[in-house]
């Protein structure tokens, strides 16, 4: 879907609240006053990722600077459930696309994972932060995802969460399909690398009590597809579509 005609939003890394003034860095302004040609007076919306969305006012303060006034709230804030989003890294253009549209899908946490048969394992976490940044502007979102740096499978597995489901998406012909098993938030779902997980990790996964061993379906998926497709039958079956 493209952006709603006549509607600029903006993320801001400030508290939002009626009659606040913030002061935009040198980007932003650029991009609303140079790019966008904006002028003062013009409506903005603008979220943070705690506060909903908020009009806001843009006020100049000479060619380069330019300060944006809060208005009124426009959007209550609205967390998608509790949903982890695990995955191997793959190639620079095919992660930031996973950041993406886990992003519009709703996810609470972006974790990329270290495993043996991983490709790529350096990772700029910023960028990725910046790509779901990017998607939440674009799709209207007001939750942004907690994007975390790359991890070991090991370590992540150490510090699990005893709450929280681990979908281990399992390319074994006999798993059961994830839209017939999908377990209620909190979860997690696991994507493994291009390569599949080595023996000794899909063992240690299976064995975990919290891991749930699913399928989904009778092709092999790419490590960016099969995220997507994992994330859209989880929310179809368990989250809040």
């Amino acid at each position: 879907m493209t952006e709603r005609a006549g509607k600029i939003r903006l993320f801001v890394d400030a508290a939002l609240a009626e009659g606040a003034r913030l002061a935009l860095g040198r980007p932003q302004a650029h991009y609303l006053m140079g790019v966008m040609r904006l002028g003062a007076g013009a409506a903005v919306a603008v979220f943070n990722g705690r506060d909903g969305e908020w009009r806001a006012i843009l006020q100049p303060q000479g060619r380069r600077d330019a300060v944006l006034e809060i208005a009124e709230q426009t959007v209550p804030m609205r967390v998608p459930p509790d949903l982890w989003l695990i995955f191997a890294p793959i190639r620079k253009a095919r992660t930031d696309f996973v950041a993406e549209k886990a992003t519009e899908l709703g996810v609470r946490r972006i974790q990329p994972v270290i495993t043996r048969h991983t490709r790529s394992d350096r990772l700029n976490t910023d960028r990725l932060r910046a790509h779901a940044i990017e998607a939440a502007e674009q799709c209207g979102a007001v939750f942004l995802p907690e994007v975390v740096d790359p991890a070991p499978l090991d370590r992540v597995l150490a510090d699990w969460p005893p709450d929280r489901a681990l979908i281990f998406c399992d390319e074994a012909r006999d798993a059961p399909l994830l839209s017939r098993v999908a377990p209620p938030a909190p979860a997690a779902i696991l994507i493994g690398p291009e390569g599949g997980f080595a023996p000794e990790e899909a063992a240690v996964l299976k064995a975990r009590s919290q891991a749930v061993a699913v399928s989904l379906g009778p092709r092999i998926l790419r490590t960016d597809t099969a995220a997507i497709a994992a994330i859209a039958l989880w929310q179809a079956e368990r989250g809040d579509w």
